[in-house]
């Protein structure tokens, strides 16, 4: 078997996407990710033979319980930060039963699905698989097992994440392998290249893309964001 999990940091209103706040309020920057999650959720749950679950902070837990749905655990990680949260996933949910876990964040709503059917498959082969971000983080992380002290410290949109998450892996004698580098959505200028991609394909994030739509025709309002919707 195996397991997508999403790491996820709450949906309280200034606690998501900060760096976003110049170019939408508090509100609607929780609106727009929980379209997001939405979006990521039914792109786990697209593919075959994957369970789904939700990795997040206690205090969210049951705000996101709501929010998932059925079908999609949701599990209160051990200590605070995404490198708590990381290695709380697999020491979660890496069993002899389901020794293929992929863990991504819902910053890439709009990721093919081949994205990750690509890291189930390279874990084939190798200890770890990871999706780069081209601002040198990564937005994928795929183990076979927990490996403590792997995560230690890490955030993966951060621009040395990538390197340092390797460095560690070298250390600890793990085989790596990638997969193409993606987008996430962390500034405004991602956001803007987002609603251009969803305007031409909504159907890669259906929920984001109509929150897009939506917010684009209040007129004065999106103008005032600088998107360029």
């Amino acid at each position: 078997m195996k397991e997508a999990t999403l790491k996820k940091n709450g949906m309280r209103p200034g606690a998501v996407k900060t760096r976003l706040a110049d170019c939408l309020p508090p509100l609607a920057i929780t609106g727009l990710y929980r379209c997001f999650l939405e979006d990521t959720v039914a792109l786990a749950q697209s593919l075959d033979g994957v369970e789904t679950a939700i990795m997040t902070p206690a205090a969210d837990v049951e705000d996101l319980s709501r929010l998932a749905g059925d079908g999609v655990q949701v599990v209160a990680q051990t200590g605070q930060g995404l490198g708590a949260g990381l290695t709380s996933v697999f020491a979660h949910f890496a069993t002899p039963e389901r020794r293929r876990i992929v863990a991504f964040n819902s910053d890439s709503p709009h990721l093919p699905p081949a994205a990750l059917r690509l890291a189930f498959d390279a874990l084939h082969s190798c200890d770890l698989v990871v999706g780069p971000t081209h601002d040198g983080g990564y937005y994928l992380v795929g183990g076979t097992a927990s490996h403590p002290g792997l995560f230690v410290g890490d955030s993966m949109g951060t621009t040395s994440a990538l390197q340092a998450l390797l460095a560690r892996a070298h250390e600890l004698g793990l085989l790596v392998r990638s997969i193409d580098a993606f987008y996430d959505i962390d500034v405004p200028a991602d956001l803007s290249r987002l609603a251009e991609e969803l305007r031409l394909a909504p159907e890669r994030a259906p929920r984001t893309a109509k929150w897009l739509r939506e917010w684009a025709r209040t007129g004065a309002q999106a103008a005032a964001t600088g998107l360029g919707l």
